[in-house]
C-alpha cells in the first residue's frame, strides 16, 4: 500500500512516517516505478508498535532498540538459548517500563477528571437558576 493508505490506517501523518523512514525505525518494504514507498502489513504493524510507545515517552532508540529485539526474536534464524534469553529481557524492561508509564498517566487521568469535574460542579451551581422574591409570591386578584 502506498504511504496515504497507511497514514490512514496508522492515524499517523505523511511527515511522521517519513521522518521514521529517515530515522530508520520503518522503511518501505518497496518503491514502486514511479518511486512511491510501498509498504506491507508488517512495515503497518511496525508503525502501530512505534505509535504506542511514543505516548509513553520512549524514545527513538528505545524504540529502534525494542524493533530490533523484536524482529531479532521473529526472524527464522537459529538463536542460541542464551541470545534468546538477552532479546527476552530486553523486551521485558519495555514491558515493565510501558507498565509503569501507564500508571504514571492513570494518575494524570484521575486527577485531569476531578479538575474537570470541580469545574463543572461550580459552573452548575453559579449557573443554576435563581427564582426571584417578586416571581415567587402568588399573584392574587
Amino acid at each position: 500500500m502506498q504511504i496515504g493508505e497507511v497514514a490512514s490506517r496508522t492515524e499517523l501523518s505523511l511527515r511522521t512516517i517519513r521522518h521514521y523512514e529517515e530515522t530508520g525505525l520503518v522503511v518501505p518494504s518497496a518503491r514502486s516505478q514511479g518511486g512511491f514507498r510501498l509498504y506491507t502489513e508488517s512495515d503497518v504493524a511496525r508503525l502501530m508498535v512505534i505509535r504506542r510507545m511514543k505516548p509513553l515517552g520512549f524514545t527513538l532508540d528505545q524504540m529502534r532498540d525494542l524493533l530490533d529485539a523484536t524482529d531479532r526474536l521473529d526472524s527464522d534464524s537459529a538463536l542460541d538459548a542464551g541470545e534468546r534469553e538477552a532479546l527476552l529481557e530486553r523486551v521485558r524492561i519495555y514491558e515493565q517500563a510501558a507498565t509503569e508509564q501507564v500508571e504514571k498517566l492513570r494518575v494524570q487521568l484521575s486527577r485531569a477528571e476531578d479538575f474537570a469535574a470541580t469545574l463543572n460542579a461550580r459552573l452548575e451551581h453559579d449557573t443554576a437558576p435563581t427564582v426571584s422574591a417578586e416571581r415567587a409570591q402568588p399573584v392574587t386578584s
